[in-house]
């Protein structure tokens, strides 16, 4: 007999970042394996079906959940308990075994629980994140965490993280490393210079960022070290920053603003996954230096495709990339520098 699981997919409804792609590929695999029937929650409603919302639907929909939970009091509570209803009922009507939570906020529902834990990023770094998004994490993370059965993380550095914080047994985490996806590789020059020409790119002659654009990834002093680099650098080599904007951004457009003007700086925004994976191979190199990371999916990715990579010795970076980058502290706007 099959066991029957629910699996929290809502994550697929928004642009794929590192959750949406953990949340997706997951869902692929599962929804393959013998012996289990997944269940989808795609937020009021239980599908079969792993679907991924397109990128240009997925950022209207993430733009449309930040300006509603700007304006209406409450609104993550309130759709919170909308969804927690639809959930418990779906896991009644469908005879649920297990539930699984891939993105860190449990709903509350009658059936064992397994929880997959990012990152504690709202707790090491709560200026990083919409105040928001703090309060909500602090009242509903702990219940669920103390809940599950089994947690799984991202790295041994979250796992001691929740070990640490919250004092939970070690032996009811797993840490499982996040597997990279074959599409990013090595490419040769042929096939990147003409999918790059759109961008106004030519191959290995760009510096890369890629992350949501959000006070997490540093992008400021990220971009305060390019500036340091001298002007011929920059103008064969300019930073090309990739990802959604997310929030608080003020301070980086204010100051990416003139170097965007004159080219040395590219803003790419969102890209689709195959689109991604040819922007990295075709970099001259990758500068990662995040504040804080459960994982770091970007610079695994880079790695993937031979491209070199700068990241931070803060958090998971240095449990991903190893002796295989280079690692500077984040803070430190002149070694990030040196390093590029």
């Amino acid at each position: 007999m099959n066991m029957r699981v629910a699996y929290n997919a809502r994550a697929l409804s928004g642009p794929l970042t590192g959750v949406g792609q953990y949340t997706y590929q997951l869902a692929l695999r599962l929804a393959a394996m013998q012996g289990l029937e997944l269940f989808l929650f795609y937020g009021s409603r239980f599908e079969r079906k792993v679907e991924a919302m397109s990128g240009r639907a997925g950022l209207n929909r993430m733009k449309a959940r930040q300006l509603g939970r700007r304006f209406v009091p409450f609104a993550y509570d309130l759709v919170r308990a909308w969804r927690q209803l639809a959930l418990a009922r779906g896991v009644r009507s469908e005879r649920i075994e297990l539930y699984h939570e891939p993105n860190t906020l449990a709903l509350d529902v009658d059936a064992p629980l397994v929880l997959t834990v990012h990152d504690l990023s709202w707790i090491r770094h709560p200026e990083t994140h919409p105040a928001e998004r703090v309060r909500a994490m602090n009242k509903y993370f702990e219940p669920g965490l103390r809940r599950a059965r089994l947690v799984l993380t991202d790295s041994e550095f979250v796992k001691r993280e929740i070990v640490e914080v919250f004092g939970i047994a070690p032996e009811r985490i797993r840490a499982i490393p996040i597997g990279m996806d074959p599409i990013f590789r090595p490419l040769h020059e042929g096939e990147l210079q003409s999918a790059l020409r759109p961008h106004g790119l030519r191959p290995k002659s760009y510096l890369l960022n890629v992350g949501t654009l959000e006070p997490r990834k540093n992008l400021e002093r990220t971009v305060r070290a390019y500036t340091l680099l001298p002007r011929p650098l920059r103008e064969q080599f300019p930073l090309v920053l990739v990802g959604a904007s997310g929030w608080r951004t003020q301070g980086i457009e204010s100051v990416i603003g003139p170097l965007v003007a004159r080219g040395e700086v590219k803003v790419l925004g969102y890209l689709a996954r195959e689109e991604l994976a040819t922007v990295t191979a075709g970099a001259a190199a990758m500068a990662y230096p995040s504040l804080y990371e459960g994982f770091g999916l970007p610079p695994l990715e880079a790695m993937g495709c031979g491209v070199p990579v700068i990241a931070s010795t803060s958090s998971s970076l240095p449990e991903v990339v190893g002796d295989a980058g280079l690692l500077v502290d984040p803070l430190d706007v002149d070694a990030i520098a040196s390093a590029m």
